[in-house]
């Protein structure tokens, strides 16, 4: 199973239509939202030929988010647990990097997805991989936006830029 992973696309029209091309390109079968969707119209883009999960993010207020996600795919809060072709997902925006520890520690999750830094991660720790695909430029980071597929069956991760 291929799944993508994005986040903090923040209204960046831009961003979110090149995720969403390569998730289309390579043919994903799921798409993770690590939060900071924003509003509705930066989502609804993703009403693909795919399962779409997103978790919010700090930014993420607006009321009508969570029903224009819910329109076709799942909107799970700040956290999700997601089991994509018998491989654990954990899901997580939050500020909390202890939180991000105990679930990488957990050895319940293959994978560990979280946005909110901005910061590209893939890393792997205690029998986790950690992935943060990172999130629209913020000034001053050299550092430009990517959106990461994971391929359940091989446990390759390949970076996609997105400008």
């Amino acid at each position: 199973m291929l799944v993508g992973v994005v986040s903090d696309t923040h209204d960046n029209a831009q961003y979110v239509d090149a995720a969403v091309d390569a998730f289309t390109e390579v043919g994903v079968d799921a798409v993770v939202h690590c939060g900071d969707v924003v509003v509705p119209f930066s989502v609804t883009p993703f009403d693909g030929d795919w399962a779409f999960h997103a978790v919010r993010g700090n930014n993420d207020g607006e009321r009508a988010l969570a029903d224009t996600v819910d329109e076709f795919g799942t909107y799970h809060g700040e956290f999700a647990a997601l089991t994509l072709a018998d491989t654990e997902f954990a899901v997580y925006h939050g500020t909390s990097e202890p939180i991000v520890d105990a679930l990488l520690a957990s050895g319940e999750y293959d994978y560990v997805c979280r946005g909110h830094t901005h910061e590209r991660v893939h890393e792997v720790r205690d029998a986790a991989v950690r992935l943060n695909p990172g999130g629209v430029p913020i000034p001053g980071r050299e550092e430009g936006p990517t959106a990461l597929v994971v391929d359940t069956a091989t446990d390759k991760v390949a970076t996609h830029e997105l400008e």
